[in-house]
């Protein structure tokens, strides 16, 4: 367990009280079956620790999550309207206010230190050892600069509810008698006879009169990188931006993205968190300045459609410029020209 300094004990214990959670119960927690996941700050000064009651639960039992960010006290968490915690399920999602304090406990040097924290409860109905993903947390900082923290991940185990052995064996009972009428069967028969009739009548009709086949030629797809293009230029000419429609469109811009990630790159962006479609494009082998861009253009949409971020018209226009940029870089001979690139520029 680590150590923190005075004052930023003292603004841990103010936003656990925001939550309703008394000190006692989180430390005879920890101190039981439950357990701590924590990361040592960055040079930014930014740390979550996220903190779960049990290791162990019986099938449909809750389990409660609680996260700790610590930041400067200029930075700001995005916390999104929904987290990923599959294969377990959300049953509450409490986020409270920031409290700050002024000491070490992680911040940067010679600033203020705050701490926001959110409680989960979750539950599962699998059996098995089951791991809980890394959560993505985003923060803002006073430039406008993102950063993304992520806890580690967590392994409960769930296991099934056990039986009440306490009660008396039970006789074996005896076979059940089936109650026989064969006139209940006729109908069935008579139906089952006229659809093999009507069966082989339509077999023997088809064999009689032969079909000549027709193929007809497939039209071959088109590219990918086009359909993308076309879609950003459609998206630039509606009027969603005068209409005060930010956030739909950060929705279009990343979901034609996703789509042409998936298309194009062979990765399952649609049905996947920004974290995993990060991680997919690095499998990919794109080069660390295409993947890094992406990431950055990802998040910057994920904060307006879940954190609530409102850029102006024509921030988001840059979001666009951006995407269209992602798609032209991509839609080349592949990776390997980056890496050529590079190589040539080395030279």
């Amino acid at each position: 367990m680590r150590v923190m300094g005075r004052s930023a004990g003292v603004a841990r214990v103010r936003v656990l009280g925001a939550l309703g959670v008394l000190a006692g119960s989180v430390a005879g927690a920890v101190a039981g079956v439950g357990g701590i996941s924590g990361q040592a700050p960055n040079p930014d000064g930014l740390r979550v620790v996220m903190e779960v009651d049990t290791t162990l639960i019986h099938l449909g039992d809750p389990v409660s999550v609680l996260l700790l960010v610590d930041h400067p006290a200029d930075w700001s968490v995005q916390w999104a309207d929904s987290l990923d915690v599959a294969p377990f399920e959300m049953l509450r999602y409490e986020v409270a206010a920031a409290g700050a304090a002024t000491g070490d406990g992680g911040a940067s040097s010679g600033g203020d230190l705050a701490t926001s924290a959110a409680r989960l409860t979750l539950t599962s109905f699998e059996l098995g050892e089951l791991e809980l993903p890394p959560i993505e947390i985003p923060l803002v900082g006073p430039d406008g600069a993102v950063r993304t923290l992520f806890t580690d991940p967590y392994r409960i185990g769930v296991e099934s509810v056990g039986l009440d052995e306490s009660g008396d064996i039970r006789e074996i009972r005896g076979p059940l008698s089936i109650a026989r009428n064969w006139w209940a069967l006729v109908p069935w028969l008579l139906l089952a006879a006229a659809a093999g009739a009507g069966a082989l009548y339509m077999r023997r009709r088809m064999q009689a009169r032969p079909v000549a086949e027709i193929v007809k030629p497939k039209t071959p797809p088109r590219p990918h990188h086009l359909v993308a293009l076309e879609a950003l230029d459609e998206l630039e000419r509606s009027s969603m931006l005068e209409r005060g429609q930010v956030k739909t469109w950060h929705v279009r811009v990343s979901e034609i993205i996703r789509t042409y990630v998936e298309g194009q790159l062979e990765v399952p962006a649609l049905e996947m968190t920004t974290g995993e479609v990060v991680a997919g494009l690095r499998k990919a082998a794109l080069g660390s300045r295409i993947t890094d861009t992406f990431h950055t253009f990802l998040v910057r949409c994920d904060l307006v459609k879940f954190a609530k971020l409102r850029p102006g018209a024509e921030a988001s226009r840059e979001v666009l410029s951006v995407a269209r940029s992602l798609v032209e870089m991509t839609s080349g001979p592949g990776p390997e020209a980056e890496s050529a690139e590079a190589a040539g520029g080395g030279r």
